[in-house]
């Protein structure tokens, strides 16, 4: 468990997938993240018991109303989107529509760098995102990332996988 003052970062629990599916199932979130809307509760608690369930992703809890309301992790380089060594993680996040534009996918991004580096000891992180959502390339500047001017296809991406990414890097401080 990491923490701000405004948020938690946790492992994902069976008992999120209700607030999961709220704010999962909106088509805003997840087509920008590479991943189609979630159709039911019960596809999110699969979601939770499947692709969140690994000590590399968190749910991102709001102390104010103790309801996650978005993920935060890394890919290690076995998984990731792009081709990197394994001493290099690849960062992802999004947060519930509700929650845009308040800097919370930043603080949450600020504690996985810091884990990344401190941690788990990586030596270069990296991030990408689609050009149709500069919101999400704001975050990885704010957090320090620079735009390497390199654009890559993903293909194991749900949605999108035939459109371009932007592909930016962070170096360990």
């Amino acid at each position: 468990m990491m923490e701000t003052e405004r948020l938690i970062l946790r492992p994902w629990r069976e008992s999120d997938a209700e607030a999961l599916f709220k704010y999962a199932s909106d088509p805003d979130v997840g087509p920008r993240a590479g991943w189609p809307p979630h159709k039911s509760v019960e596809e999110s608690l699969q979601i939770i018991k499947t692709v969140f369930n690994t000590p590399t992703m968190w749910a991102v809890e709001l102390k104010e109303t103790a309801e996650a309301i978005g993920c935060v992790g890394y890919l290690p380089a076995s998984v990731s989107n792009l081709q990197i060594p394994d001493d290099q993680c690849e960062v992802g996040y999004w947060i519930g529509k509700p929650y845009w534009g308040r800097g919370i996918c930043t603080e949450a991004l600020r504690l996985v760098i810091d884990y990344c580096f401190n941690v788990k000891h990586y030596t270069v992180l990296w991030g990408d995102f689609f050009p149709s959502n500069p919101a999400s390339g704001r975050v990885m500047t704010k957090c320090g990332f620079i735009d390497t001017g390199r654009e890559i296809i993903c293909p194991n991406l749900e949605i999108g996988s035939d459109k371009p990414v932007k592909v930016l890097k962070f170096t360990r401080p």
